[in-house]
């Protein structure tokens, strides 16, 4: 069928049946891939740079460098690099419908000939379709892509899912976003490629030992793009290359933040910032947290509560600290901006009935980032509002419907079934561009969810309004390790849970002083969590305001838990400049800070398996306790290299399960090889970890 396949420079294409698929270069060892029926391939950039600039050339790079397509009657074949994409086109008569049809098939090849997957095969009298496409009203369709691979490969990332499943295989994920959920579907096989599913429509994703489903409810066409790679780490660079970056994380990132729901006013906010000072406890960031505003939407401070911010950002710059200020995308009713944010269209629409998506403290509707000017207009007001404020805390990103029913509303982008999934990438673009374009430089945001290429933006992710325990601590293992795999390597989390711990509570203490050694070795460090008993705010007035939690301060819990607190937010501080050294990589390499034993380890079959340890950077094993009354824990550590506990000084050589003990002050931590010295010197002390 030499009339099937079109060579467009670097690009084969092919037609048959009503359907076009587009097969391309895109970085290096990688292609994307796009079909549609009946209608053309469109040029989209939901997440993907453009091709010149995922290949490292810059946007006005020629195209066909290292590239080869060919065809042979009805197979072809392109190859760039790592990878190898064979096409087969085959026109055959179909005996039930009595006329001539035409499919393609795709599979996909390392540069060793090895077969990474294929799609799926029609099965004869099955009459199965690999790429399936079910029209929906408004031309729009529900495309499903079904792929098949080995059955033992082992898959991690696709974002954060509350579970503490580390293999992904026989999974099945939506593709949705929700407090606590962030779905960012880039997934990282142990049998050497990633997939990067390049559609922002809700769907699911499901890993099943008998094929690989990729479905989205709403969308013109299917797209996708796939990666080669010998190790962890390549596919890691290759995807960076191609949806961008992270910033360098600025210095104030690298230390200890402190939170709390909420400080309600100025005073108390710089009381905790002066007491801290005054114990010479090290911190970068404090947070003015949600509610600080008159209404939902007004982005500004309450004068009453905070009546002189400029000299509150002057007063905590004076201690090295910086302010970050929480916003929200949600616009109240009655809000002062509400009448011109509807009047130009700025908002969040719902298909029907009453145009209100979320109650909490009051009806409100949503702000609509995927609007660039809506973005500008969000920036103007960050601008005048918040002046010398550098960080800003970009809650309810999903956004948080008060129901998750995604076909009940629409963005200026289109259907929140066909593009919901990029809007948090888009919420976190609108204060980056900003801030970008005011010359700050090297910007970190605070948001709650995140899409591929959410990383180009400074977001800072971290896991929502997760239980206080010890099983969700769990989670956020598996939680970072996949945010990691999945290109986005700034993670944190609420140190203590978000919701259901007491201040008073000793059972608390032992979660919050695990979570707390835990959050030591996180990409970023940052206490926050609404602690019971909460605390009613009113006005001078009397009017009632939004409660605060109880204090979550270092101090707040006792002597004991302080003494092992404070060492442990200092041992943050020495770890400085370790720290930035991972951020600089995670920047100019796209390697995950938080991340797998699999990463550096590939060789070691364990270390694809350990779903309770992750290592910080190359150079760091971190085996945080997790349960309850625990005072030991089993550790692996992986072959091809030698460990040295930093608790104990102990050296162990790699490949073995050993028994280390863990009383509350402790947390097993072990160096790799010759990287002891040079911590040791960078922690600034011969003493153990503890």
């Amino acid at each position: 069928m030499p009339d099937a396949f079109v060579i467009d420079t670097d690009r084969l294409i092919w037609r048959g049946s009503g359907e076009t698929v587009v097969i391309e270069p895109w970085g290096a060892d990688s292609v994307r891939v796009r079909a549609a029926l009946g209608g053309p391939v469109v040029d989209t950039d939901w997440a993907l740079l453009p091709q010149g600039v995922a290949a490292g050339l810059g946007e006005s790079a020629g195209r066909g460098s290292g590239v080869s397509v060919t065809v042979d009657g009805d197979v072809a074949t392109l190859v760039h690099g790592e990878i190898r994409v064979v096409a087969t086109s085959r026109e055959y008569y179909d005996w039930q419908a009595q006329y001539s049809r035409s499919r393609c098939r795709l599979e996909f090849f390392d540069s060793r000939g090895t077969l990474l997957f294929a799609e799926e095969e029609d099965g004869g009298a099955l009459k199965l379709r690999a790429r399936d496409y079910d029209a929906l009203p408004g031309g729009t369709h529900r495309a499903r892509v079904s792929f098949v691979g080995a059955r033992d490969e082992k898959l991690y990332g696709m974002g954060q899912y509350q579970q503490d499943l580390l293999d992904l295989k026989g999974s099945t994920v939506e593709l949705a976003h929700r407090n606590s959920q962030v779905s960012v579907p880039f997934v990282m096989s142990s049998a050497g490629y990633g997939f990067l599913w390049h559609n922002p429509a809700i769907g699911r994703a499901t890993f099943a030992t008998n094929r690989t489903e990729w479905v989205a409810e709403s969308t013109t066409q299917i797209d996708y793009w796939v990666t080669a790679g010998a190790t962890p780490a390549d596919i890691a660079r290759n995807y960076a290359n191609a949806t961008g970056h992270a910033p360098m994380m600025p210095e104030h990132g690298l230390g200890f933040w402190q939170c709390k729901l909420r400080y309600s006013s100025q005073e108390e906010l710089l009381t905790v910032a002066r007491e801290h000072h005054r114990r010479g406890l090290p911190m970068d960031v404090i947070v003015a947290d949600f509610f600080h505003w008159p209404k939902m939407g007004d982005f500004r401070f309450e004068d009453e509560f905070w009546p002189d911010p400029e000299a509150m950002v002057a007063e905590l710059a004076g201690m090295g600290i910086e302010l970050m200020v929480s916003v929200w995308p949600q616009v109240s009713l009655e809000s002062e901006n509400f009448a011109e944010l509807d009047r130009l269209g700025y908002l969040v629409r719902s298909n029907r009935g009453v145009d209100i998506q979320m109650s909490f403290e009051g009806p409100s509707r949503f702000l609509d980032v995927t609007n660039p000017a809506a973005r500008e207009w969000l920036w103007a007001k960050l601008r005048v509002n918040y002046p010398g404020v550098k960080l800003f805390w970009l809650d309810e990103a999903e956004p948080e419907y008060a129901f998750f029913e995604f076909g009940a509303y629409s963005y200026y982008a289109g259907q929140v079934l066909e593009v919901g999934n990029v809007y948090p990438q888009l919420f976190s673009r609108a204060v980056y561009d900003g801030q970008v374009a005011d010359g700050q430089s090297d910007p970190v945001n605070l948001v709650r969810c995140a899409w591929a290429g959410s990383q180009r933006y400074g977001a800072l992710v971290w896991s929502g309004d997760i239980h206080s325990s010890f099983p969700s601590m769990r989670r956020q293992v598996t939680a970072g390790i996949h945010m990691g795999v999945a290109g986005i390597p700034w993670f944190t989390t609420d140190i203590g849970g978000f919701g259901g711990g007491r201040v008073d509570d000793p059972a608390f203490h032992e979660l919050l002083v695990r979570w707390f050694q835990m959050g030591t070795f996180m990409p970023v460090m940052r206490l926050h969590g609404d602690r019971g008993p909460s605390h009613e705010v009113l006005a001078a007035d009397g009017s009632r305001r939004c409660n605060s939690g109880a204090d979550n301060e270092l101090w707040s819990y006792g002597h004991e838990v302080y003494e092992i607190l404070s060492r442990y937010v200092h041992l943050r501080e020495e770890m400085r400049e370790y720290t930035r050294g991972l951020m600089e990589a995670a920047h100019v390499d796209g390697q995950p800070v938080m991340r797998g034993l699999f990463h550096d380890f590939p060789e070691d079959a364990a270390a694809w398996d350990v779903a309770d340890q992750f290592l910080y950077g190359p150079s760091l094993l971190v085996a945080p306790v997790l349960e309850a009354g625990a005072r030991t824990r089993r550790v692996y550590l992986p072959a091809g290299a030698s460990w040295t506990s930093l608790a104990t000084g102990e050296r162990y050589d790699g490949g073995v399960w050993v028994e280390v003990d863990a009383p509350l002050d402790v947390i097993p931590v072990f160096a790799r090889d010759s990287a002891l010295a040079e911590l040791v010197r960078t922690i600034g002390t011969e003493a153990p970890i503890h």
